[in-house]
């Protein structure tokens, strides 16, 4: 019968058949997925075929695995040359960000804007805890969202504490499949707690010696949202390691400078001291945000041919 994973726990899957019954299953043998080479063989968000296994202990096994409509990776950290694949079959990802306590660094939004666009899949920034920005963060972020939405991206304000912007974020969510991303700390368990508070997923401050959030879970996992749709939460990560990505290809996963790569004097510009750069030009006019334009040299010079 058809199924869908809700959770993995490394060896064990909690998953759901059509008809929504729960089973703790595990994987038949070695599955293996033609072109794929993750750490992880089945990851939240698959459609597999499961074969009960004990119908009064809800146990099934996975004999197989549909293919997927898309996927996102992270790099692996115990494997540099493997990818870890967070989640599939979406339909957009929310990243949550912050201004303050902590603070998310644009480097990290864009590279995390960056992976979205190498899989295809619609991006939303969701800047949360407006209740404690303070005229430099209103400032800042005004700016950021300036940035994005010129190039495309949704950017919502949000006080999930005083459930201001909470609406916007549901009309959002409302019958997607959506991956929710961000540091920890940044609010995401505070949202779904908000949305469905019989979950009462643990929720942790931001440590004050470090200023960064404490991680509180461990494993990505899929809700069905009462009002139609599913979100997937991810643990809090830290560093997102883009993987399978040369040099050359970077710039097209930068909208603003892919739609100006055609005017370059050279084909193979890679944006950086070449003559008759248009991207370059771009960045000097104010066309392009000189912010995203240093995060694209940071995230050129960390691609190696290791990477790929």
């Amino acid at each position: 019968m058809n199924a869908l994973v809700y959770k993995s726990t490394g060896s064990w899957y909690v998953v759901k058949n059509n008809e929504g019954k729960q089973y703790n299953a595990r994987i038949k043998g070695v599955l293996k997925i033609d072109g794929i080479t993750s750490t992880n063989p089945i990851a939240v968000g698959d459609e597999v075929i499961i074969e009960e296994e004990n119908e009064r202990e809800n146990t099934a096994t996975i004999i197989s695995i549909n293919k997927r409509k898309n996927y996102v990776a992270r790099q692996s950290p115990h494997h540099k040359r493997q990818h870890h694949i967070i989640a599939s079959n979406l339909d957009q990802s929310i990243l949550f960000a912050t201004l303050k306590d902590p603070k998310t660094s644009t480097g990290f939004i864009d590279r995390f804007l960056c992976s979205c666009e190498m899989y295809h899949l619609p991006a939303i920034i969701v800047f949360n805890k407006a209740d404690i920005y303070k005229n430099k963060e209103v400032e800042k972020f005004e700016g950021l969202r300036n940035i994005y939405t010129t190039i495309g991206y949704k950017v919502v304000l949000t006080s999930i504490k005083n459930n201001e912007g909470v609406d916007e974020v549901k009309n959002i969510l409302h019958q997607k499949t959506t991956l929710l991303s961000g540091h920890s700390g940044v609010g995401k368990s505070t949202l779904i707690n908000k949305i469905f508070p019989e979950l009462g997923l643990k929720t942790q401050e931001v440590s004050d010696w470090s200023g960064k959030g404490m991680h509180t879970t461990t494993f990505a996992e899929m809700f069905d949202l009462p009002f139609g749709g599913k979100i997937i939460d991810t643990p809090g990560i830290r560093e997102l390691g883009i993987t399978g990505l040369t040099k050359q290809e970077l710039s097209g996963y930068f909208p603003e400078i892919k739609e100006r790569i055609n005017h370059c004097k050279f084909n193979n510009c890679m944006h950086i001291n070449e003559p008759n750069c248009a991207v370059k030009e771009a960045v000097q006019q104010g066309k392009i945000a000189q912010e995203r334009y240093l995060n694209y040299i940071a995230i050129l010079e960390s691609i190696t041919d290791k990477n790929y």
